[in-house]
């Protein structure tokens, strides 16, 4: 008879060990706390549209334009469109004189020879022509777009 009373209390027990079990999950939110980087990475989630916008010409065009009216009247005089030219000129015109050499002028192309003539013969061979080439950079990844998508189908 005790073995009666035993399972019927192991069977209260197990039973109300299931109800706190249930109730406790149904309580909203995870039973322990978020990490840090967790709940930033859902607040920005929440925070950010769905579908985000993208540069048009006509931004990118309204930006060059706002580079060059230096002075924010909305108009870009002839002296504000030759200020980046007048800037790469005296960069290039060493002595300052307001003239500018031919070897001023090459000094960037003759140091670039120099540097890829190796042997110093006076010529390049193709070994040293290919150091010449133009190293572009690449853009930059930006970590706040996502990926592009694609439409598989």
């Amino acid at each position: 008879m005790w073995r009666y009373l035993a399972g019927g209390a192991a069977a209260l027990a197990m039973g109300g060990a299931g109800m706190l079990a249930f109730c406790g999950a149904a309580r909203p939110g995870p039973l322990l706390p978020a990490r840090p980087a967790q709940v930033a990475a859902a607040q920005e989630a929440e925070a950010r549209p769905a579908r985000l916008p993208e540069a048009t010409p006509a931004t990118r065009e309204e930006k060059r334009f706002g580079r060059y009216d230096k002075n924010d009247d909305g108009a870009i005089t002839r002296e504000e469109y030759l200020a980046n030219r007048r800037k790469a000129y005296a960069r290039l015109d060493k002595d300052g004189d307001g003239r500018l050499s031919f070897d001023e002028w090459s000094a960037k192309t003759s140091a670039k020879f120099a540097g890829a003539d190796r042997d110093r013969s006076g010529s390049m061979n193709a070994a040293e022509f290919a150091t010449t080439a133009v190293k572009r950079r690449p853009a930059p990844k930006r970590a706040d777009c996502p990926p592009p998508q694609t439409d598989e189908g």
